[in-house]
């Protein structure tokens, strides 16, 4: 977990509307870094959700981490919406962490 005391919910996709992933990370840039690298095998690399279309960041890693799971068992048009709300072109955000 990230000493900085930040924590992050983010949600990649293959492509606009396409397969999802909902993950939680303490450091965004690295974590995204490595599914668009597929520097691990899983699920990322095999549906290859390399864009982050969706972020929002948290104080602690318990809030992070139960947000998470929240937006896991969610219904897909919910995580959808979410997505459209911050960024309805589904444009990869992974530049602008920089």
């Amino acid at each position: 977990m990230s000493t900085t005391g930040r924590h992050f919910v983010y949600i990649l996709a293959s492509r606009k509307y396409g397969v999802l992933y909902t993950g939680f990370t303490g450091d965004l840039p690295v974590r995204v870094y490595i599914h668009r690298e597929a520097l691990i095998p899983g699920f990322s690399s095999r549906y290859r959700t390399y864009r982050l279309v969706y972020f929002e960041q948290h104080d602690g890693a318990y809030e992070a981490i139960t947000r998470e799971k929240q937006i896991k068992k969610w219904r897909r048009a919910w995580k959808i919406e979410l997505i459209e709300k911050q960024n309805p072109g589904w444009t990869d955000l992974y530049d602008s962490l920089f």
